[in-house]
């Protein structure tokens, strides 16, 4: 039987631009196209969980705006439950301005929170049961640190086992540190967060060590088109990424955790996971955007199934 697993986050709505290059500070570049679509790290990594057959509760909040009721139709067409998407009577749904160089895919993204950004305890009251009832609950930190520490609490209290993924980087106490079982950064959050630079997989293996002394018992490093360093109590491996032909990054590091608690849902291991998760990420930076990008469960098996064939 597959685990429960609830996913508390943003939802936020990406506008994105495609450009010649990255611009400079005090640069105008002309872009080449535009698009708007569901994005937020939380919303991503729930509907990435979902498209993978993960039965998975998405918590948010949005504003009483048209990029609002974007969220609600995304998540009744994914076939999420929107019971637990709370709306905002002030604030404006959350936006993301992204800039994704055609060249490199590489992007830069300065991120707006709005109404995520103010889960109040009245909505941490009224979704208490999907944190309770979970087997697995996975947070980022794109929501208000109240409202994230308040979660990771009620997850241990009630033996879920916690997943972080640290991004984008902001303080969190030690003390709920050490309640998180497994953390997912990538290189960059890695470094900040030990403030040991990590560029390496040998890197890796210092700031891994450095989060384990933490408290935090499992690490698992996103390292881009490197793949992943998982290290355990017990073992360390490194997980190679997939080869593919990249057109937009966007999201991947949200791919990759949707992918890895949906592996950890099915009773897979966590370096079973991270291989898992991997698929899903190559997958989602074949097409332009993030959650429309998430790929299907069969898009991920046919990958998997191809890369056994070929080793």
């Amino acid at each position: 039987m597959k685990k429960k697993v609830t996913v508390a986050g943003s939802f936020i709505v990406d506008l994105m631009a495609r450009t010649p290059h990255l611009p400079k500070p005090g640069e105008t570049v002309k872009g080449l196209a535009f698009k708007m679509g569901p994005g937020g790290k939380g919303s991503n990594q729930a509907i990435a969980a979902k498209r993978a057959n993960c039965d998975v509760t998405f918590i948010s909040k949005v504003g009483k705006d048209e990029f609002g009721e974007m969220a609600l139709n995304t998540f009744k067409n994914e076939g999420l439950d929107t019971k637990y998407i709370f709306e905002d009577e002030n604030l404006q749904t959350g936006t993301a301005l992204i800039i994704v160089d055609d060249v490199t895919s590489q992007n830069e993204i300065v991120v707006t929170s709005g109404a995520c950004d103010n889960i109040t305890k009245e909505d941490l009251q009224t979704c208490k049961d999907a944190i309770i009832n979970c087997d697995i609950f996975l947070s980022q930190l794109e929501i208000n640190r109240d409202a994230i520490e308040a979660n990771i609490k009620l997850a241990h209290e009630n033996n879920a086992t916690i997943i972080l993924n640290p991004a984008p980087v902001q303080d969190i106490s030690e003390d709920v540190l050490k309640l998180v079982d497994i953390i997912t950064p990538n290189e960059v959050e890695a470094s900040i967060i030990t403030g040991y630079e990590v560029v390496t997989v040998e890197d890796a293996k210092v700031a891994a060590k450095i989060l384990q002394e933490k408290g935090i018992e499992d690490v698992v490093i996103t390292l881009g088109k490197q793949g992943v360093y998982v290290k355990s109590k017990e073992e360390e491996q490194f997980v190679k990424a997939y080869t593919v032909d990249a057109v937009d990054t966007t999201g991947a590091g949200d791919a990759f955790n949707g992918g890895f608690v949906t592996a950890l849902s099915e009773g897979k291991d966590i370096f079973e996971a991270a291989r898992f998760g991997n698929a899903l990420a190559a997958l989602s930076v074949t097409k332009i955007g993030t959650a429309p990008a998430m790929p299907t469960r069969k898009e991920i098996d046919t990958l998997m199934e191809k890369e056994l064939t070929m080793a």
